[in-house]
């Protein structure tokens, strides 16, 4: 986890989703439609809290969780700049498979958009579940994202030289088999796990989840170049584009294409 820390520790997470907003914007969306209208939530895993923040803003009370220590304290800074300080009821350091200090069933809503990410070891998967079901209240929803390894297949096909190794056929013939990616080039995003669209329902499932649905974040904005996105905006249609995507986020279809799944569940 070291190489993760550390990638982290110099990526400007808060700007990526600045930089490319429709994750944000579907994924809020469905969070927002599922969402119980009150009670503690926790956001582990929160990177700079970027969630975590619109949650605390729309007055939940949110604990947070992050591997990256300059990461927690990025989204402590975030809350005190926003006057939002307090809303949260912590701000700590965990990894995503021992959330050591937070309660049994102490959350009517959790989240955890990152952890799943850079689990690599199926055992280390399973754990982060387990945590997440432990800490949630029963009947409590819970949001989890995945990276899909069919988009990551299709990047490295169209853009080899950014996803080194995987400038070789051998090598993307290898990922696609076991969903690992190392990058080869130091201070890189790696240590990473990619699903397959048929794991992510058993998985929960498996851990004591009842699906209620699979989003697409990015729907299918990902496959469309900043030119194409531009066109609509140009025609003055670009907020029905953007409620098109939002639409069409759950179809089914395009789950192996899009590059983050959001599952939606609910505790049992």
């Amino acid at each position: 986890m070291n190489k993760v820390i550390d990638y982290y520790s110099i990526f400007d997470e808060w700007g990526r989703l600045d930089r490319e907003p429709l994750e944000f914007i579907i994924n809020l969306h469905y969070m927002m439609k599922y969402m119980p209208p009150a009670g503690k939530v926790l956001d582990n895993g929160a990177g700079p809290g970027k969630y975590a923040l619109e949650l605390a803003k729309r007055g939940h009370n949110v604990t947070l969780t992050d591997l990256t220590p300059k990461m927690v304290e990025t989204a402590r800074q975030k809350a005190e700049e926003f006057g939002l300080l307090p809303q949260f009821e912590g701000f700590h350091i965990r990894n995503a498979i021992s959330l050591e200090g937070l309660p049994d069933e102490s959350y009517e809503a959790s989240l955890m958009l990152g952890p799943l990410y850079h689990l690599q070891l199926e055992q280390d998967r399973v754990a982060a579940v387990k945590e997440l079901h432990r800490v949630t209240k029963s009947g409590g929803i819970v949001f989890a994202a995945v990276q899909t390894r069919m988009r990551m297949a299709i990047n490295s096909l169209q853009s080899p030289r950014n996803w080194k190794p995987n400038d070789r056929m051998a090598s993307i013939r290898q990922f696609y088999d076991n969903g690992l990616f190392d990058h080869a080039d130091q201070g890189r995003f790696t240590g990473a796990y990619y699903f397959g669209v048929e794991e992510l329902q058993p998985l929960m499932e498996s851990q004591g989840f009842e699906t209620i649905d699979i989003i697409s974040s990015s729907s299918i904005g990902n496959l469309l170049n900043e030119e194409q996105k531009q066109y609509w905006a140009d025609q003055g249609e670009y907020e029905s584009f953007i409620e098109f995507l939002i639409s069409a986020a759950n179809d089914p279809s395009i789950r192996g294409v899009t590059s983050h799944l959001l599952y939606i569940g609910k505790r049992i």
